[in-house]
């Protein structure tokens, strides 16, 4: 069986290394507010059962977070999830749990996104500071209620593999998340141009194959768009140019490869589709700043 081309969004995903973690899964009663912003990770609230309050700013309307509500914060945005429409006074947030508060009830779980490689942290431009997932709509939702009462479930079990388990639910979740902010439309960013039906289609074509030898001419003519058509859009969406952007992806590759094995540079250049390491070598400082073998050497960490 013939098998299929890496998609774009595949290949993003596997370099952006995912992974999710819990800070607290607990339920509050009486008055309580949370804030698990600052942490340099994309935080994500689920209200488990009961209400929360989502307050993102002076500005902003407080809204209602109800039984199996998902709120994500893809910039890493200032907020708080409290019991009152009214703003909680600091004094309040991330305060212990009062054992004998009375009152509703709200059990709610609170995460992190966390990218292990920054390299593709452009997948999150063009996302709203905050993202709910709304109990109104249909099709991928459901599916994505369903991987959410299973975290909830593996949560509350505290079987053995918990944390494994909710890792790899939180990660097909994210997805899903992705998938339905592509088809809300947005516009501009990465995923943006991953749903473009003329950009995407290119994009799939430079993941599938990042090493090949291509130009602005064959992949505007793989895509069935004039050369100077093709480079507009994409730098419209993208913010760089398609050239760019194929150096760019090799660059990871590059930097994966540097750190993982022991190939030569040459060959190195050689698998991420260079003929001269000479070229490579000037590519690479272009792109991360400093020569390959310092790199290597010194360990540093993607940019």
């Amino acid at each position: 069986m013939e098998q299929q081309p890496q998609d774009a969004l595949t290949a993003i995903l596997h370099r952006l290394r995912l992974r999710a973690g819990v800070f607290i899964h607990a339920d509050f009663c009486g008055t309580w507010a949370v804030d698990t912003s600052g942490h340099r990770k994309v935080p994500f609230h689920l209200i488990g059962h009961g209400n929360g309050w989502l307050h993102t700013g002076d500005t902003a309307e407080p809204r209602l977070l109800t039984t199996g509500d998902l709120v994500v914060f893809p910039h890493n945005a200032r907020h708080v999830i409290a019991s009152s429409v009214e703003p909680p006074p600091a004094s309040l947030i991330n305060q212990l749990i009062d054992p004998q508060a009375q009152g509703p009830v709200t059990s709610m779980l609170c995460g992190y996104f966390e990218f292990q490689s920054k390299a593709a942290w452009p997948l999150l431009d063009g996302l709203p500071d905050a993202i709910v997932l709304d109990l109104g709509q249909t099709g991928r939702v459901t599916d994505s209620h369903r991987l959410i009462q299973m975290m909830i479930d593996e949560l509350d079990a505290s079987s053995p593999g918990v944390d494994a388990a909710v890792n790899q639910l939180a990660y097909v979740l994210f997805i899903h998340l992705l998938r339905a902010e592509m088809q809300r439309g947005l516009d501009h960013g990465l995923l943006c141009a991953l749903a473009d039906p003329r950009i995407g289609p290119g994009l799939n074509l430079i993941h599938a194959d990042p090493a090949a030898e291509w130009t602005l001419e064959s992949l505007a003519r793989k895509i069935g768009m004039s050369r100077s058509a093709f480079a507009e859009r994409f730098k419209q969406l993208v913010g760089i140019t398609p050239m760019r952007y194929i150096t760019e992806w090799r660059m990871q590759d590059a930097m994966d490869l540097l750190q993982t094995t022991e190939l030569s540079i040459a060959s190195i250049a050689e698998h991420c589709g260079y003929t001269s390491e000479v070229a490579f070598r000037k590519a690479f400082r272009s792109v991360i700043g400093v020569p390959p073998g310092q790199f290597r050497r010194r360990g540093y960490a993607a940019p």
